[in-house]
């Protein structure tokens, strides 16, 4: 604490190594704490079965559906395509077992930046770099190309929020592809 009072100072936020993934943990041997999905462990008791009338016919859901706005069609009349980005991210997370720990939400948000990532790619494509400027007809860069860069910002702060989350409580060893390039290039050694 400083002399005025105030909460100043001390370690930074962010500070120092960045936690190893549960995974390499495991396989070091160390002890690791894996975040609770809230389920209570029950212990049955007998009960007296009654016979009930028919029910409604009920539908099981593994994945919870996406929102509607994702799939929404947009001013072109195509739809926007959130909701293909939502799937392939939920079958991502089931393959590690993390689909309970990531809130439904999340995804959505990521999903819907990145299909207006896409968007604005597209948009980019199809008018170019530069613009117009409506009042002096000077040449001024599209405003598409601004928007881009945002919603990639955002698409990836959300996605790792999503990836941290798989990160720390993933027990399973995973790598999207031993033989990529870039990662054989970047785990190099330096001469």
């Amino acid at each position: 604490m400083a002399r005025d009072g105030t909460n100043r100072g001390g370690r930074r936020v962010r500070a120092g190594d960045k936690p190893a993934p549960v995974a390499e943990k495991i396989q070091k041997g160390q002890q690791v704490q894996i975040m609770k999905n809230d389920i209570p462990t029950l212990s049955p008791t007998e009960l007296e079965a009654v016979d009930l009338p028919e029910g409604a016919a009920m539908e099981g859901m593994d994945m919870p559906k996406p929102g509607e706005y994702l799939s929404a069609r947009q001013k072109n009349g195509i739809p926007l395509g959130a909701d293909e980005i939502y799937k392939e991210t939920w079958l991502w997370l089931k393959e590690r077992n993390c689909e309970k720990l990531v809130n439904k939400r999340l995804i959505e948000a990521y999903a819907q930046a990145f299909a207006r990532y896409i968007q604005c790619e597209d948009a980019t494509s199809t008018y170019g770099l530069l613009g117009k400027h409506p009042t002096t007809g000077g040449v001024v860069t599209s405003p598409f190309v601004q928007m881009s860069q945002q919603y990639q910002k955002t698409a990836n702060l959300l996605w790792y929020e999503i990836y941290d989350i798989v990160k720390q409580n993933c027990t399973e060893v995973f790598e999207d592809n031993p033989n990529d390039t870039m990662e054989l290039l970047l785990r190099a050694r330096r001469k």
